[in-house]
């Protein structure tokens, strides 16, 4: 079969398509034909030997896949050959391992699917599942009313906007340019800001009457993380779930002083919080795979790509340049 591995870490090249023998499912354990692959952050990490959480290598960098299964292991009796299902590389005892033509996984870590659910958009919930804990979890007992949400164009940015909008919060979004500012309306933003042309801070205070938000969710970090406590509402929180443009240089026990009156809070999230918590990991997972049964939610697509085309599928993640989630198929 056709699989990717990394041999050596680097850049979009280090990616190697290559053959492999068929795995064969042990005891407790299903094969999975894959019909689609998303493609993420994780992935590129691993392929740059960066990830916290690294295979050894050589390493396959896929963290989703969903397809049909094939073939059952010794004593699986609660699912079936040929029924659809998606699997997460974080319901795995390590992460990768899923840009294959074939995979063999345990039987309990992949989640059914409906027969009118699509491959495609099935391997996109891992953002929605990241997005999901984002905003219901992870910024405190009180549900937020309202979220500003750094980068809306992106694969967990247009995630957070559907999210946000479906449990009806006032989601304002920030972009680079018109086309990403369509995609962000189009995913369910009430309010786009350019980034790059407009002061982020002073738009946000426009649009909700000086009150702030109670969410700001930021994956870039940066020299402008620290301005964003100032957009916050009383009780707000500012939550980083990445940190692309570096670590802020001020002190933000001063920063946040400045703003006692609101009380604010300031979060690092990352979905590892999970990985020890399988429950409401799959919890989380199941929910998201009801609204996109339900079709309250429908991931954006941004390109599609063979898995021989895994280089070009890299280079795009590298460029920033989609819009949605980026998929393979075999």
């Amino acid at each position: 079969m056709k699989a990717v591995l990394v041999q050596t870490p680097g850049g979009p090249e280090a990616l190697d398509y290559v053959d492999l023998p068929m795995p064969v499912p042990g005891a407790g354990e299903i094969l999975i034909r894959a019909a689609a692959f998303g493609v993420g952050q994780p992935d590129a990490l691993i392929r740059r030997g960066v990830y916290k959480w690294m295979p050894p290598l050589p390493a396959n960098p896929g963290n989703d896949v969903a397809g049909t299964i094939a073939a059952l292991g010794a004593g699986v009796t609660d699912l079936k050959v040929g029924q659809k299902v998606l699997l997460s590389a974080r319901d795995l005892s390590q992460r990768g391992g899923c840009y294959a033509e074939y995979v063999a996984a345990p039987a309990d870590a992949v989640h059914p699917l409906a027969d009118h659910v699509a491959f495609e958009e099935a391997v996109c919930l891992a953002n929605y599942q990241v997005a999901y804990a984002l905003l219901h979890e992870a910024s405190g007992p009180k549900a937020p009313g309202s979220v500003l949400v750094i980068g809306a164009a992106g694969g967990v940015g247009s995630a957070l906007v559907q999210l946000g909008r479906l449990a009806g919060m006032h989601v304002i979004g920030t972009v680079s340019t018109p086309e990403k500012a369509d995609f962000a309306r189009a995913m369910g933003a009430d309010n786009v800001i350019f980034y790059r042309s407009e002061k982020v801070v002073d738009r946000v205070l426009e649009l909700t009457a000086g009150r702030g938000v109670d969410l700001v969710l930021d994956h870039v970090c940066g020299p402008d993380f620290a301005s964003y406590l100032r957009v916050l509402d009383k009780w707000g929180t500012l939550l980083s779930y990445n940190a692309f443009a570096g670590l802020p240089e001020e002190n933000l026990i001063g920063e946040m002083r400045h703003y006692l009156g609101k009380c604010p809070g300031v979060r690092c999230f990352s979905f590892h919080i999970y990985d020890d918590d399988r429950s409401a990991r799959r919890r989380i997972m199941r929910k998201v795979i009801g609204a996109l049964e339900a079709g309250a939610i429908k991931p954006a697509i941004s390109a599609r790509f063979a898995l021989s085309q895994v280089r070009e599928a890299h280079a795009m993640l590298d460029s920033g340049a989609a819009l949605g989630k980026i998929v393979m198929t075999p």
